[in-house]
């Protein structure tokens, strides 16, 4: 028999690796800063319909996970750990939610909705953006919540399953905007193909009950959004109603990237379980029944979708995984043993390979191999990934591969909790900095600035962006012992820096306007 354990157990690894990369490794530039400093500013100002971003409005992201942020901090007090825990819980919520979709599926069939909490679990894309302060894992969540309920409504039938569908569509726009739709709609589209004809509710009837999802969603959307439009004002109006929603759509504003883009990372995306032969051995010979049906609706419709817009990246497919990870714990056969040779660790163990060859110096990445500093810390976490394969290699299918993927999130964790870049990467050293000088004038020297030293400086004021030097010249006259900070490599200031920090694998100055020469922070 395939060995599974209750989902809570695969609840409780998950999140124990997710709460051990947060005590290991810092907040990442430059979106984990990023979003805690805009919760950070709604803390400050205490206005939490119009988020901001070093004191611009922020329009990016809708408010839930600054909202849920703050609520945490009422309880907290203000705290990193806490701010960092709210992300995660919800990757928790969506294993669980995976298992419970799972039994609405195949009902009766507690095996399957183990293996798919497992399965999901164990992928490593899940487990290291699972683990981080963004945006995916909440609207991974707003997924299943949605996909219940409208499972419910068309096999059911009911007012209440309609509405607890447009409540999905509302809390996906609440996580992360219009791209909910992207997950939600592709599997009532395509409802004829994957619903038995005899259990098929009238069309009409479908569309009165997408119609109330629809108003339910509006409504609740419309406490915030409401407000917010007329608080934010006209620029806030069209940032939020056309340029990231449509825009995004059409126009990239980052992240651009080729239609076949995610097909040709689909073996890192899936990662272990790409890898299995297992799974595609019982892929080919399975049975296309309605559940898998229902999946595949909603992996292939959403990928597709995502597939023909211009903003690509890993994480917007985690709402995706969970499909996968049904059509994989409903197939995966009971009698999957033990693999002789798990094909999973071949990847790896190139992986492990090229990275010992980077930090011997083969190739001369310099970036790379000031990222794997010291020597001895790539080695520990070399030692640990074989480790890792071995275990692997011993273990039954489901659970050598679960702890594969799970582990590289710990191993790689650890790497960063060990090696140079858990203090280079760690925004606190120059939010210090500023922090102390934030009364008499802190700035940046550069533009593209997200914030990133706003939380962990706790600055109660935004820095000045100034990227001449006459507006360098102008803002030491005002400010004369002001500080700014930016890339000497790009720096337009006219003196030199008192500290040179690595950042980000780039050097970053620290400039004091004392040090400047005469006439500059002074009359001449």
């Amino acid at each position: 028999m395939t060995r599974t354990w209750p989902v809570s157990w695969t609840v409780a690894a998950f999140m124990a690796v997710a709460v051990i990369g947060i005590l290991l490794r810092p907040l990442l530039p430059i979106d984990e800063t990023r979003y805690v400093s805009v919760a950070w500013e709604m803390y400050l100002s205490g206005d939490w319909f119009v988020p901001t971003k070093n004191g611009e409005i922020y329009t990016h992201k809708p408010p839930l996970l600054f909202w849920l942020i703050n609520l945490a901090w009422m309880v907290t007090g203000v705290s990193e750990f806490a701010a960092r825990l709210v992300a995660p819980l919800f990757a928790g919520a969506t294993i669980v939610l995976t298992a419970r979709l799972a039994g609405e599926l195949w009902p009766g069939d507690r095996q399957t909705a183990r293996r798919a909490a497992m399965v999901l679990a164990g992928m490593t894309i899940f487990g290291a953006f699972g683990g981080s302060t963004m945006f995916d894992t909440m609207l991974a969540t707003a997924t299943l919540v949605g996909l219940l309920g409208l499972f419910r409504a068309l096999t059911r039938g009911g007012r209440v399953y309609w509405a607890l569908y447009g409540f999905g569509i509302a809390f996906g726009i609440y996580a992360k905007g219009p791209v909910i739709f992207f997950h939600l709609i592709p599997a009532l589209l395509l409802y004829p193909l994957w619903l038995e004809r005899d259990r098929r509710p009238p069309l009409k009837s479908v569309l009165a009950g997408f119609g109330l999802a629809l108003l339910v969603a509006l409504v609740l959307v419309g406490l915030w959004l409401g407000p917010a439009l007329i608080m934010g004002g006209p620029e806030y109006r069209e940032a939020v109603l056309w340029k990231q929603s449509a825009g995004r759509v059409t126009n990239a504003f980052a992240h651009a990237r080729a239609w076949w883009f995610y097909l040709a990372v689909l073996p890192a995306i899936l990662f272990p379980w790409f890898w299995v032969p297992a799974v595609w051995r019982a892929a080919l010979s399975a049975r296309l029944e309605p559940g898998l049906k229902f999946c595949l609706s909603w992996a292939l419709g959403s990928g597709l979708l995502f597939g023909l817009i211009s903003a690509k990246q890993l994480h917007y497919l985690l709402p995706v995984l969970p499909a996968v990870a049904l059509m994989i714990g409903r197939i995966l056969p009971d009698e999957a043993g033990r693999a002789r040779w798990p094909v999973a660790v071949v990847p790896v163990i190139l992986t492990v390979i090229a990275v010992i060859a980077i930090d011997l110096g083969v190739g001369n990445v310099e970036d790379a191999q000031r990222f794997l500093s010291p020597s001895w810390a790539v080695w520990v976490w070399a030692a640990l990934v074989i480790g890792l394969c071995v275990l692997a290699a011993r273990l039954p299918v489901l659970v050598g591969n679960f702890a594969l993927g799970l582990g590289i999130v710990l191993s790689l964790n650890v790497l960063l909790g060990i090696s140079d870049p858990r203090e280079t990467y760690d925004t606190s050293r120059i939010g210090a900095i500023l922090a102390e000088r934030q009364e008499e004038g802190i700035a940046m020297n550069q533009g593209g600035y997200h914030a990133e030293f706003n939380f962990t400086g706790r600055l109660r004021r935004p820095l000045d962006i100034i990227t001449t030097e006459d507006a360098v010249r102008a803002w030491a006259k005002e400010h004369p012992r002001g500080v700014l900070v930016g890339q000497p490599r790009y720096s337009t200031i006219p003196w030199e820096p008192r500290k040179v920090l690595v950042f980000r694998n780039k050097d970053y100055g620290i400039w004091y306007v004392e040090d400047a020469p005469a006439g500059i922070a002074g009359d001449e």
